[in-house]
């Protein structure tokens, strides 16, 4: 966990600094306390015996209020520095671990999933939060003040330092047994919380489903198998920590008798007084308690050390996808050019497609058909590089996507997922989400989607709101307001991966026909299940089983590949076709 103390920030070491100051200042108004504890009794012993005045207890018990009083503002000022320091730095964890996420390509979240990267920006955080609030107050609080009080006690009596050291060696033990116990629990309790969130986000996303398939007890099982063993891993840690509670208890009251036994004895002897006996309980307490904030520390720091460790996980993963040190200049415009091209998935066996090769010039259209699974969609995200390519090239503007910036890269292309995705926010706000729109341009953009029109109809036009995910508008119109998006981007190059399969036959037409009469000189790469979408297209290229079996026009592919004539068949008649 201390690795992750290298995102403080000078100020933050500041108050660290002062908060061992304020500590170590803390200990010793204590131990002068229990001195004044001494001091008072003996005070009350001399005015009993004729020896001392009144003023004698009223001066020691003033001393002993402000030494009280000093060591709680020491403890007050250090409970605030150390919850600053250590929100301060959840913050920047926080930060920090977004940041990084939003970095990472598709590889890199398949690998953690979405459930368990919430789970880490969120729930890991915060343990480890509670965790820095404790180990910045008592870390050095309190070794110090059983360092302190231990060589106070030595100096008091052999015998009462023997029965004391026999304590904490029982304490020691004791704890060291549990936490050795419950520490493979806790970094189980973390993966079986991904699962839980990783069940409850399933449900939740997929709730429509679930209930057309009166899937319900169905989902209820498997939540109830996820949280049943959670819950009986919980159970358990919680029963052995629970045992500590018990266990210093008997070793304190273990601890007050035999100090009380011993002392007892030696007084009798002669050899201590009856203020050292109480001196020395006062201290043997602190010891104990001393133990006991490290006992705390002790069980907490296992699940945060688990979370600090799950977050460096994230924060040090390499980027499978990375800028160039240095941007190779564009030489070209609104050109794509793939050469000879094959792509797989990590740790797959079999490629997604091999030996891809085509060029789509400024002002084209190509267009990409095939089977379901023949990597339509694959091949079209590497464009944007959402993966790289395996083998090959990809380029755009004349440039392999490798040597590009990729923030120089998104700001070339016009992205329309096969899913459109809307967030929260107002319907402008959505279709600006590139920030690089005014108000006329937004509802020209909409316009060419053809959402203007029920964009209008909502109750308040373009500053009417957008639920989560978008679920207060239709499918369809969803995703007419993802492709105003993309074209209020102002890009070179758009990419439509079967953006156009929610749209009726006529919204279809005639979006298309909108981009192409007022962006003529845009891009197009358009992956479509549809024949009707791609017939005008300048060139559609045929994918079969991750090959490219077919390039050309509508018209030249009839004649020529009998794997784009058999999908066509399947969806228009001879006639319609003009076979």
């Amino acid at each position: 966990m201390f690795k992750l103390y290298k995102n403080l920030k000078p100020l933050d070491w500041l108050l660290v600094a002062l908060i061992v100051g304020i500590t170590v200042a803390q200990v010793y108004f204590t131990m002068e306390l229990i001195d004044q504890i001494s001091a008072i009794i003996g005070a009350i012993q001399a005015v009993s015996l004729g020896l001392g005045t009144t003023a004698d207890i009223w001066r020691e018990g003033g001393l002993m209020l402000a030494f009280a009083v000093c060591s709680s503002l020491c403890q007050v000022i250090s409970g605030m520095a150390a919850s600053f320091v250590a929100s301060r730095l959840s913050a920047a964890l926080r930060s920090k671990v977004y940041a990084k996420v939003e970095s990472f390509s598709i590889a890199e979240i398949n690998k953690f999933s979405t459930a368990s990267l919430i789970t880490r920006t969120t729930n890991d955080i915060q343990q480890i939060h509670m965790a820095n609030i404790l180990v910045l107050r008592m870390l050095v609080y309190a070794p110090v003040m059983a360092i302190w009080a231990i060589c106070k006690i030595n100096a008091s009596s052999a015998e009462l330092t023997t029965a004391t050291a026999v304590a904490v060696v029982v304490l020691v033990v004791l704890i060291i047994t549990i936490m050795l116990t419950v520490l493979p629990k806790f970094k189980l309790m973390q993966k079986l919380t991904d699962r839980l969130n990783g069940v409850t986000r399933e449900n939740l996303t997929g709730i429509r489903v679930v209930r057309a398939y009166n899937a319900e007890d169905y989902q209820e099982e498997k939540f109830d198998k996820v949280n049943g063993d959670f819950t009986k891993t919980q159970l358990f840690t919680g029963r052995v920590i629970a045992l500590m509670s018990p266990v210093m208890m008997l070793v304190m009251n273990g601890l007050t008798l035999a100090i009380y036994w011993i002392g007892a004895s030696l007084m009798n002897a002669g050899e201590i007084q009856y203020q050292t006996v109480v001196s020395f309980m006062t201290l043997a307490s602190q010891v104990v308690m001393a133990f006991l904030m490290l006992l705390m520390m002790f069980i907490l720091l296992p699940r945060a050390q688990v979370a600090a460790n799950r977050i460096n996980e994230v924060l040090e993963t390499p980027l499978s996808i990375a800028d160039p040190e240095t941007e190779q200049p564009v030489t070209e415009k609104g050109t794509v050019e793939f050469r000879d091209v094959s792509f797989r998935y990590p740790d797959a066996e079999a490629a997604v497609f091999e030996h891809i090769s085509f060029r789509a010039e400024k002002g084209q259209t190509v267009a990409f058909i095939g089977s379901t699974g023949s990597g339509k969609s694959t091949l079209i995200n590497l464009v944007p590089r959402f993966y790289d390519a395996t083998e090959g090239e990809v380029l755009v503007d004349g440039v392999n996507v490798k040597k590009l910036k990729q923030s120089t890269l998104h700001n070339k292309i016009g992205y329309v997922p096969q899913k459109s995705v809307l967030f929260t926010g107002t319907v402008a706000d959505n279709i600006n989400f590139g920030g690089k729109a005014n108000r006329e341009e937004i509802i020209e953009a909409a316009k060419i989607a053809e959402a203007d029109g029920f964009i209008n109809n909502m109750e308040e036009g373009y500053d009417s709101l957008i639920a989560q995910g978008g679920k207060n508008v239709s499918g369809g119109q969803k995703q007419r307001i993802s492709i105003a998006r993309a074209v209020a981007a102002k890009p070179e190059i758009m990419i439509f991966d079967d953006s156009f399969s929610a749209l009726d036959y006529k919204t279809d037409k005639k979006v298309r026909e909108n981009l192409k009469e007022r962006l003529g000189e845009t891009t197009n790469l358009i992956v479509a299940q549809r024949i009707g979408t791609i017939m005008d297209a300048d060139k559609i290229i045929v994918l079969d089983k991750g090959k490219a079996v077919g390039e050309g026009t509508h018209a030249e592919l009839l004649k020529t590949c009998d794997v784009y004539k058999e999908i066509a068949l399947s969806q228009l008649s001879e006639e319609e076709l003009g076979l």
